[in-house]
Formats: C-alpha cells, sequence, structure tokens
C-alpha cells in the first residue's frame, strides 16, 4: 500500500454507509468554506447505493447548490434503464436532492445517439470543461469507489487491456461482468483525485482487500488506486479484518 493510506472498520455494510455519508456531508462542508465549488464522484453498488440512501437523510447540511455530482463509471445501456447507477443514485437521493440539474454530469446512454467510442469521447470533453487549465487531468475532491470480490474498481477490470487507450475517460467494450459495454473514469483520472474513498463490506470481498493490504506486487485494480492526497477505505468486519 502506499502512503497517506486510512482505514476505518465497521460492524457491518450500514454502518459503512452511514459514516461515509456524515464523511462526504462533514468534508464539503468544510471545501465549500473555502472555496466556491466542489467536486463529487459517486459510486453505485449495493454499498455505493445505500451510501447515497444515508447522505439524502442529512444533505441539507450542504450548500449542494456548490457542488458537482459525477460518477466513476456507468453501463452503457438505456437512459432510463435501472442499471445505470445514475437511475439508482436518483431514485434513492438525486431526485430529492437540492443539487441543480446543471451540476449532475451523468455518462451518455445508449439510446442517446453515439457509439460506445463516440460516448466516451464526448464525456471526456464534458469533463474538459471542469479540468483546470494546467492540467490534463479532472481534479475532484472526492471520489467514492466500490469494490468488486474480483478487486474491480469502476469499470476497470481485472488483466484487461482498455486502460491505456485514453488518459480521463475510457471505452470498455467486454466487460467480464455484464453488461458488457460500459464507460468509465480511468485510473489516471481516479488517481489525480484529492481523496479517493472505498466503500466496501462483505466476506467476499475480504480475499481481495487482503490482497491488497498485504501483497506488495498485487495487480487487482484496487491496489493501483492512490490519490493524491489521501485514500481511505471504509469497511466492515467481515470484509477488512486484514486492513487493520
Amino acid at each position: 500500500m502506499t502512503k497517506n493510506v486510512e482505514v476505518r472498520q465497521f460492524n457491518d455494510a450500514d454502518g459503512v454507509a452511514e459514516a461515509a455519508a456524515q464523511a462526504v456531508v462533514s468534508i464539503l462542508a468544510e471545501l465549500l468554506a473555502t472555496k466556491p465549488l466542489a467536486h463529487l464522484v459517486v459510486t453505485g453498488g449495493t454499498v455505493g447505493i445505500l451510501t447515497l440512501a444515508k447522505l439524502s437523510e442529512i444533505e441539507s447540511l450542504v450548500d449542494w447548490e456548490r457542488v458537482h455530482i459525477w460518477w466513476g463509471d456507468e453501463r452503457f445501456v438505456e437512459k432510463s434503464s435501472s442499471d445505470r447507477n445514475s437511475v439508482q443514485a436518483r431514485k434513492v437521493w438525486l431526485a430529492e436532492a437540492s443539487v441543480p440539474s446543471a451540476n449532475i454530469h451523468e455518462f451518455p446512454a445508449s439510446d442517446e445517439g453515439f457509439t460506445l467510442d463516440q460516448a466516451a469521447a464526448v464525456f471526456a470533453a464534458e469533463v474538459a470543461a471542469y479540468t483546470p487549465l494546467n492540467s490534463s487531468l479532472p481534479m475532484f475532491d472526492i471520489v467514492l469507489l466500490g469494490m468488486g470480490p474480483d478487486g474491480h474498481v469502476a469499470s476497470l477490470f481485472p488483466g484487461s487491456q482498455a486502460y491505456s487507450s485514453a488518459p480521463v475517460v475510457i471505452a470498455e467494450h467486454n466487460s467480464p461482468k455484464p453488461p458488457p459495454q460500459r464507460l468509465s473514469f480511468t485510473y489516471d483520472a481516479i488517481n489525480a483525485a484529492t481523496e479517493v474513498w472505498f466503500t466496501v463490506a462483505g466476506a467476499d470481498k475480504a480475499p481481495a482487500v487482503t490482497a491488497v493490504f498485504t501483497d506488495n506486487d498485487c495487480d487487482l485494480p484496487a491496489a493501483k488506486i492512490a490519490a493524491s492526497s489521501k485514500t481511505l477505505w471504509f469497511v466492515d468486519k467481515a470484509a477488512g479484518a486484514s486492513a487493520i
């Protein structure tokens, strides 16, 4: 593991999600006290969506009109599909949240007239509009990530060769986890964030967590994540015993 890694352990997935949501509110409030805007990247998956549901209960503590919302990855399916992380996020949080629609940055959908590669290019251009002038990479404040039992993060899967082709957004044509077509931020884009927070729960995640924390040669995608300032793991006891 790299420097500036912190682990916080909780009893179960509910505890992970509650703590992560509380931390999002706390850090965003701190950031907005010193800067005009903040950029938060959220994630899907069971714990990721549970975190957003918890966030919906306390979101009034943040000036969301000054927060931009992004996703780490998205399934390239129809815009209304329940497979989309953004659809799930709207259901549990964003539909009732005070985030302006202009501040919600969804990846393109398959029924919006683009091929997968075109969609990646279109979204990369949108990201570029919010990228600092002196950088080729976005500088998100917080990136929330889940992790699969195979150690994948966002739509960055073990062994894939797709991820050296673009600096910011990649088109995954053949995901080992359905649906096969996906869009994702790259390792470089994620690691440029000030902080990256993992939200991980369940015994099925324990082998990957163990590998990330104990194997210096670990080649899992999760082991390739290191934020520019801090990488924070919110884990439950079942997943994270080896991380303590």
